[in-house]
Formats: C-alpha cells, sequence, structure tokens
C-alpha cells in the first residue's frame, strides 16, 4: 500500500465530508427534518436527521474515481456504488416519508442477493462448512442482519460513525499491511475511505451532535462495512471478520434475542440496548462511544493476529473484552427505564 497516497486519501474524504455534511445539514435545517425527542429516544434536543447522506455524496465518488485509476476495479466499484445507493435512496424515503419493516427488508434482501448473485463476495463466507447454495443463503441472512443491526445501534451521539471507523482501519490494516491474499492494497483504500467519511461525519455528530446519520446513513454503511466483512471471511479470515464488529454483534444480538422471549416486536424502536442502558444510568454520550473506540482499537488487534495462525486465543479474549465492556454499559437494577438522559 502506497502511505502517502492513502494518507493524502484520508485528508481529502475527511475534508470533503466535513463541508458535504455541513452543506447538507443547512439543506435538512431549511426542509424542517428533525428528528423530535420522544420517550424512546436519548436525545432531549430537536435535530436534523439525514446527515448520512453527506458521506454517501463523498464515498460513492471517490471510490468510483479510485476505479477509474486501477486501485480497484469498475465492476466492483459500480456495483458497490449502485446498490448502495439503492440503499440510500430507499433509507431517505424512510426518513422522510416513513417506510413499512417488510419494504425495507425487501429492499436489503434485494440489495444483498443482487451483491451475491454478482460475486461481490468472492468465495464461501464459512469456510466450506455448508454447501455452496446453504452458504449463499447464510450469507445473505448474515448480511441482512448486519445491516439492521448497525441500524439498531445508531442510537446515540458518535456511536455508528466510531463503529464505522473503526472497521474501516481494521480492514485497511488487515488488506494494505498484512495482505490478506487476494484482497489488496484496493480493498485497503476502500476501506480508509469509509473510515475517513466517518471521521468528518463524526466531527458533527459528536456529543452534543448538530445533526444526526439517519436511516439513509447507517443502512447504507451498514451493507458496505457487511461487504468487506463477508469479503474478509471468503478469503479465510472468517475470526477477523467476526472480532473487529464485535461489540455490536453482541449488543444487537442480545438484545434482540431477549426482546423476543419477552413477546416484544423486534422491528418496535426502544431503548434497551446496553449502550442506551448506559446513557440511561448517567453515562454520557460520548463517555459511551469513547469506550466503544478503545475497546475497537483493541479488537481491531486481535483481529490482526488472527491472521498469524491464532484464532481461538483471540476469539477468546475478543468475548471477554466485549463481555467487560456491557457489563461496564449494563445499567444498575435500582435504576428505572425513565431515569437518565433520554433521546
Amino acid at each position: 500500500m502506497n502511505w502517502g497516497f492513502a494518507a493524502g486519501l484520508f485528508i481529502a474524504v475527511f475534508a470533503a465530508t466535513f463541508v458535504a455534511t455541513k452543506v447538507v445539514l443547512a439543506s435538512l435545517h431549511r426542509q424542517s427534518l428533525l428528528d423530535l425527542p420522544n420517550e424512546r429516544s436519548s436525545h432531549t434536543v430537536p435535530t436534523p436527521r439525514g446527515g448520512g447522506l453527506a458521506m454517501l455524496l463523498v464515498i460513492v465518488p471517490t471510490v468510483l474515481l479510485l476505479s477509474m485509476y486501477d486501485f480497484i476495479s469498475f465492476e466492483q466499484a459500480a456495483f458497490v456504488g449502485g446498490l448502495t445507493i439503492l440503499l440510500g435512496v430507499v433509507s431517505w424515503i424512510d426518513d422522510v416519508r416513513g417506510l413499512g419493516p417488510l419494504i425495507r427488508l425487501g429492499a436489503h434482501f434485494l440489495s444483498v442477493s443482487t451483491a451475491l448473485y454478482l460475486g461481490l463476495v468472492d468465495g464461501p463466507v464459512f469456510g466450506g462448512l455448508l454447501p455452496p447454495v446453504l452458504d449463499a443463503v447464510a450469507s445473505a441472512f448474515v448480511w441482512v442482519w448486519f445491516i439492521n443491526l448497525f441500524n439498531f445501534m445508531d442510537g446515540i451521539d458518535g456511536i455508528a460513525g466510531v463503529e464505522t471507523l473503526s472497521i474501516g482501519i481494521g480492514v485497511a490494516l488487515l488488506a494494505g499491511v498484512v495482505g490478506v491474499t487476494r484482497i489488496d492494497s484496493g480493498f485497503a483504500y476502500f476501506g480508509i475511505t469509509i473510515a475517513a467519511a466517518a471521521a468528518g461525519f463524526l466531527i458533527w455528530n459528536w456529543h452534543p451532535a448538530k445533526v444526526f446519520m439517519g436511516d439513509v446513513g447507517s443502512v447504507p454503511l451498514g451493507f458496505m462495512l457487511g461487504w468487506m466483512l463477508l469479503s474478509l471471511a471468503a478469503e479465510g479470515y472468517l475470526a477477523a471478520a467476526l472480532i473487529m464488529p464485535s461489540y455490536f454483534l453482541f449488543d444487537a444480538s442480545v438484545t434482540l434475542l431477549r426482546r423476543l422471549l419477552q413477546g416484544q416486536k423486534a422491528w418496535e424502536a426502544h431503548r434497551e440496548h446496553f449502550y442506551q442502558q448506559a446513557v440511561q444510568s448517567g453515562k454520557s454520550h460520548a463517555e459511551v462511544s469513547r469506550a466503544v473506540l478503545v475497546v475497537n482499537i483493541a479488537l481491531i488487534g486481535l483481529a490482526v493476529l488472527t491472521t498469524t495462525g491464532y484464532i481461538w486465543g483471540p476469539l477468546v479474549v475478543a468475548l471477554c473484552i466485549v463481555v467487560a465492556l456491557v457489563m461496564y454499559m449494563r445499567k444498575p437494577k435500582h435504576v428505572s427505564m425513565s431515569d437518565g438522559d433520554t433521546e
């Protein structure tokens, strides 16, 4: 990987996203597209929603530009960019007017199925443990679940931006420094682009946030991050692909399972994620997002370690770190659901 070009790419995308977010924010104010506080929110002031549009306006053209100079294949850039735009349009409509869960899920499955059909994930994701057809079906469901859990986890200032930044940097390190097989420096530049866009957006989204990402940001980002992680798994680095997003995977999956066991509707908004419990118990949005960032740095290191042949040790340590973070976030039993910060 060309470190000079990588640094220049990061700075350029960071600056472009910072400026684009400022422009989008002004437009959101003019259109009064505000997220109004309610009993299930974690903010107290009406805040513009849809700032993630700025990231898409920078990421997609940058990826296409990289393909023009042969840093990544044009077919790959065009397919990923086109499906990202599709999800962005559907999610923007959802942010503005609201869509039913079946329509949203239909768009997610359509995009994921198309991506797998086009071969954007090159190889079996589950290491040959499943027949090809079952591997593809399982990959589709995992990918759609990741898109939705990423959306679910975008509930306090900075947390989704921190996760995007972390996974982007982690993928760039694995592809550009460790040099994992067919995933080369071109894939690293894709990770750098997403990480830089997240960093530029975080300036505006850090607590107290001036703008929220909205579904137009979280859903397409979940799609792109899911693609990168599944591509790592298809290259034989399933452990690394599991470790890097493991806090988001753990929090969202455990919370969903708990709600299903309680007979609650999975698609309804709520404030039961561990990171939301942390805010309710008195921790600030910034404090929680910083804790996620610190843990993610450790998880990236463990993911890199798995490429040296150590698998189970890093997986166990990652699980312990995530559980420790969850225990730090978990709300004391004496604190009621209505206490603490409200969004």
